[in-house]
């Protein structure tokens, strides 16, 4: 039935530079291409939205107003395979040097400075064969820092945290977007094809 989905698994997280002057994201194709996986991710992803409201009312509770004043939008994931090119977008001020001669590569960290101010299109792709994909697009950067530890018996993850700005002139923060199984069946004419042609 549609409307009805039980939601397993986790996915992949696709990053790429955001076009601040042509403020339009790329499609989907464009997004999920290797060269922007930002790594395989460890824990799942999440997707949290926080609105805020302010309410008025008068001292004896009998008349109230109620109006939305804020909303904020994150997305979090556990990042486990990973590189130096990984930390420049997660960053904003890293800056990445390559010496292909000496075959090394450095990231330098710090100085308010060196600030880009890019934003980037953080992409996460749910992949389901029976029900259909689902797709969760947000635009901003990784603003909580991030933190990486080196353990004897355990992996070390990247944990992001993303903060979404508007992507729009309408202000959206997320843009989620689902497949709908059994669409085509149904005479719809939209193709469910992913971007993969899968």
């Amino acid at each position: 039935m549609d409307g009805e989905r039980i939601v397993l698994g986790s996915g992949y997280l696709y990053v790429t530079e955001f076009d601040s002057k042509t403020k339009k994201i790329p499609e989907n194709t464009e997004i999920e291409k290797e060269e922007n996986l930002l790594g395989l991710i460890q824990g799942g992803a999440e997707v949290a939205y926080k609105p805020s409201y302010y309410e008025a009312k008068d001292d004896m509770g009998k008349v109230s107003k109620t109006i939305l004043t804020e909303e904020e939008a994150t997305m979090k994931s556990g990042i486990m395979t990973w590189c130096g090119k990984t930390l420049e977008r997660l960053c904003e001020t890293a800056r990445l040097e390559e010496d292909k001669q000496k075959k090394t590569r450095t990231v330098k960290i710090g100085g308010v400075g060196n600030a880009t101010g890019k934003k980037y299109v953080i992409h996460f792709v749910h992949k389901d064969e029976t029900d259909g994909d689902i797709r969760v697009t947000i635009v901003g950067n990784n603003q909580a820092g991030f933190s990486f530890a080196f353990a004897k018996d355990k992996e070390t993850v990247i944990d992001a945290e993303f903060k979404a700005a508007p992507q729009d002139s309408e202000g959206t923060l997320i843009l989620y977007e689902e497949e709908m199984a059994g669409a085509e069946e149904a005479g719809g004419t939209e193709s469910m094809e992913g971007p993969s042609g899968q």
